[in-house]
């Protein structure tokens, strides 16, 4: 029996956002994602960084929605994405700490006590984000 991988990594990570113009623009403008598509009947955007692509769909109903819980819902506990360098995660912390929507967690720190860092956010519409930079 071999125990080959049957898959080749993620295509993309889809996420429902309560209101799609902040989450998108937290990508594009914070973050630097590129716009590739978009369905405005779904409504859903389609954005990548050039490695990950990201689906953002519109919740129907902001309202009622029930909000992202990491600890009690089954599913996505949050996305991690890396960045270059311990350098280009210390610049992006002082982006986020001045984006409107975000709330850091924690700063960039060493993850498990070795050379990688790592910091924790929530983004606009509260889903959580971690950043990491390898050694």
């Amino acid at each position: 029996m071999s125990n080959t991988p049957l898959t080749e990594g993620a295509h993309h990570v889809g996420l429902t956002v309560p209101n799609l113009s902040e989450t998108r623009s937290f990508f594009v403008e914070t973050l630097g994602f590129d716009q590739v598509g978009e369905v405005p009947d779904y409504p859903a955007v389609f954005l990548t960084d050039g490695t990950t692509m990201i689906t953002l769909w519109q919740a129907s109903d902001p309202v009622s929605a029930t909000p992202f819980d990491r600890k009690n819902a089954i599913g996505l506990h949050h996305l991690a994405l890396k960045v270059g360098n311990a350098d280009v995660l210390e610049d992006l912390r002082r982006k986020l700490g001045d984006t409107e929507g975000v709330d850091i967690e924690f700063n960039p720190e060493s993850l498990g006590g070795g050379p990688v860092t790592h910091m924790m956010c929530a983004i606009p519409g509260g889903i959580r984000m971690e950043f990491i930079a390898t050694a």
